[in-house]
């Protein structure tokens, strides 16, 4: 199984060990930092930290943490270019397998300066991109997502991540690959499947999002177990399990 979104940073060793030994063998940790911070090589500096000591304390506990970087909405600063400098780096030396996770969440200009700057990266550099939706307004900034990102890059290498049944509608007909996130206060298991039961298997990866806030480690395991439980074809298991995300980010 892989889990296609976490913070591992915010995370204990042991969540990772319960992970693997859930049957979860890989994990894409994303960029975010719960407060403000101002300046870019503080910023810089944590990135790092995700890269280096993060993805070796997984590995102690079997776990291979596949790394994502980039300027998440909440951490947007005004002089942020000693990360994009950084980002070329990360790319050139296939040290990331996606930039993320970046969006929008107030619609400020700054954020959507930075974001449209990341996308055309992405763009330069044909790196995948994993995108966040917010919870509050998550409709509203969607569609300015959606208006944003095919002026900057090919809508095929996006991932807009925390989809549910509310927003759906707006992207399922559109060729993004599109996360589902398994966590309290956004997605139970049973919603999780019921986009997979209307939608179909082929577009979609699954996460936990596992933060500093309230989640669940193992809801990826959980929710694979539960298909399982309910029968549903084991080929089918498998794209949501691991195969969309190995093909996708080629891990």
């Amino acid at each position: 199984m892989i889990d296609t979104h976490i913070h591992a940073d915010a995370r204990s060793s042991e969540d990772f060990k319960e992970m693997y030994l859930s049957g979860i063998d890989c994990a894409i940790t994303c960029s975010y930092y719960p407060y403000k911070i101002d300046a870019e090589n503080i910023l810089l500096n944590h990135l790092n930290r995700i890269l280096e000591y993060d993805t070796l304390r997984a590995s102690q506990y079997g776990l291979d943490l596949k790394v994502a970087l980039g300027i998440h909405p909440t951490n947007s600063i005004e002089n942020p270019q000693m990360i994009f400098d950084e980002m070329y780096n990360w790319i050139e030396n296939k040290q990331i397998v996606a930039i993320g996770e970046i969006g929008l969440e107030d619609l400020t200009e700054t954020e959507i300066d930075i974001f449209k700057k990341q996308l055309d990266i992405a763009d330069e550099t044909n790196s995948k991109v994993i995108i966040h939706t917010p919870r509050k307004k998550k409709l509203e900034v969607l569609k300015v997502i959606l208006d944003i990102v095919p002026q900057h890059l090919d809508e095929s290498q996006a991932v807009i991540d925390h989809v549910n049944q509310e927003v759906i509608g707006e992207v399922i007909d559109r060729n993004y690959m599109l996360g589902i996130t398994v966590q309290p206060q956004k997605l139970d298991v049973d919603g999780a499947i019921d986009i997979l039961d209307n939608f179909g298997f082929d577009n979609f990866l699954l996460n936990s999002d596992m933060s500093n806030k309230p989640s669940d480690h193992l809801s990826v395991a959980k929710t694979i177990r539960e298909l399982s439980r309910l029968g549903y074809k084991k080929s089918s298991i498998d794209k949501i399990s691991h195969r969309n995300a190995s093909d996708y980010f080629k891990i």
